[in-house]
């Protein structure tokens, strides 16, 4: 399933490299940089198959949660990772 993840950088604006990383991909921060649109945020579009998987966006160096997540669950580190849930698609 396609699944979009957005960044809103309110609180880094000039952030010029922003990209996510998760157990979807092994946690490297280079293999799916995101994109910025022309409303300032950040986007990825990859597809997932269904599952629930972990992730954070890279910020310059520095791991952010997602604000809109729905689910966040402890990491080794001591913070959390935010959860996405991909359901099966519909007939």
């Amino acid at each position: 399933m396609r699944v979009e993840f957005v960044f809103y950088p309110h609180h880094v604006p000039q952030a010029p490299r922003v990209s996510v990383a998760g157990d979807f991909n092994g946690w490297d921060v280079t293999a799916m940089p995101m994109m910025r649109a022309p409303d300032g945020s950040w986007r990825a579009t990859i597809d997932l198959p269904p599952g629930e998987y972990q992730y954070k966006f890279y910020v310059d160096g520095t791991w952010w949660n997602d604000p809109h997540d729905h689910k966040r669950l402890p990491n080794p580190w001591g913070s959390e990772n935010s959860v996405i849930i991909v359901q099966e698609e519909g007939p």
